[in-house]
């Protein structure tokens, strides 16, 4: 009885480390961590939710045709710290994104590193407070 009780405890907590590790990940399997792109254009839309961050930005491509870019940000609670909202970007503010692209180049994605607001110069950088 007490060993089956410990197995039981043991397999439970060994399944909710594996879903929480599970559900994180490390943004260098999905992007060039060592590289830089970066965009401009009006963001069509932000989902600013767990876990992570999303600006999604109508920009043209290398050959001048329109595309929807995707930005993965951070996480909301580490942006909030930094005193930015869901109301902090808004659908059509003209941004300029910087971030490292997406292993698969057909998927139009990013891992945003920097960005800027044309309308007044408002900006967050990775790693650095404003």
């Amino acid at each position: 009885m007490r060993n089956s009780r410990f197995f039981a405890i043991a397999t439970i907590v060994a399944l909710a480390l594996t879903a929480t590790l599970g559900a994180h990940h490390s943004f260098a399997a999905y992007y060039f961590e060592d590289q830089m792109v970066d965009i401009e254009g009006a963001i069509s839309s932000v989902e600013f939710k767990a876990p992570h961050v999303w600006v999604h930005v109508a920009a043209r491509d290398a050959a001048g045709k329109e595309r929807t870019y995707s930005a993965e940000w951070a996480n909301p609670s580490r942006l909030e710290r930094d005193g930015i909202t869901k109301d902090t970007l808004k659908a059509d503010d003209m941004v300029h994104v910087w971030g490292a692209p997406s292993r698969n180049a057909s998927d139009n994605r990013m891992h945003l590193k920097r960005i800027q607001r044309a309308s007044d110069g408002w900006q967050w950088r990775m790693n650095r407070r404003r």
